[in-house]
């Protein structure tokens, strides 16, 4: 199956049947989600991967009440940095340099640069900036699970502030941004499986300029 076949397979599933994911399926949408593209390399975000059901029952009841918080096999929550400082910075150049074999100050005068752009915008900013990167990470996750026949069910439909606090995410610096379970269909129970996929057709979406 191709990755566009795949895309046009999966939809937002509303009804997941408590099926497990098998570990193998799930640690190829994590690295999907590890490899994705971020500002300077940074990846301003983690992923955190819930199977406990107590604490999806927790999720569940800050979500809005989304059976597919409860249903899946896996909830995987983005939590992205709620700032930038010189010090997270120099960590993850720290990691490049020495993986890459290269001094370790042959990146100081591009964090210098990027340091400077970054510390007068303000953490607004900052987070808002770093929840972007997560973006990025949680759309390959989302095809790299059509490309497993993994559904998945994209959410920013819950209280932040709220699964924060479950998870413990203010003292680590992070806060949520979007949460996906993971799981597989119920076809008897969901209102959405069989209905046509509908997108703005190809020549109002894109634009040539030539």
């Amino acid at each position: 199956m191709t990755l566009i076949e795949a895309l046009k397979w999966r939809y937002a599933t509303k009804k997941m049947n408590g099926q497990a994911v098998p570990q193998e399926k799930l640690d190829y949408i994590l690295e999907a989600a590890k490899l994705a593209p971020s500002s300077s390399g940074l990846q301003p975000y983690k992923v955190f991967v819930i199977s406990n059901q107590d604490l999806k029952e927790k999720i569940r009841a800050v979500s809005f009440d989304q059976s597919q918080v409860t249903d899946a096999s896996h909830v995987l929550v983005w939590a992205a940095w709620d700032g930038y400082s010189l010090e997270k910075i120099t960590t993850v150049f720290n990691r490049t340099t020495e993986e890459r074999g290269i001094p370790a100050e042959a990146m100081d005068e591009y964090k210098a640069r990027l340091w400077g752009m970054y510390e007068p915008l303000g953490q607004e900013w900052h987070a808002n900036h770093a929840a972007r990167q997560a973006y990025i990470s949680f759309g390959l996750a989302i095809a790299a699970a059509a490309e497993q026949k993994v559904d998945a069910t994209p959410m920013e439909g819950f209280i932040p502030a709220e699964v924060d606090k479950l998870l413990g995410l203010n003292e680590l610096g992070l806060k949520s941004v979007l949460v996906l379970p993971l799981g597989y269909r119920d076809e008897t129970g969901d209102w959405l499986v069989n209905l046509k996929k509908v997108r703005t057709p190809q020549d109002e979406f894109i634009t040539e300029i030539k």
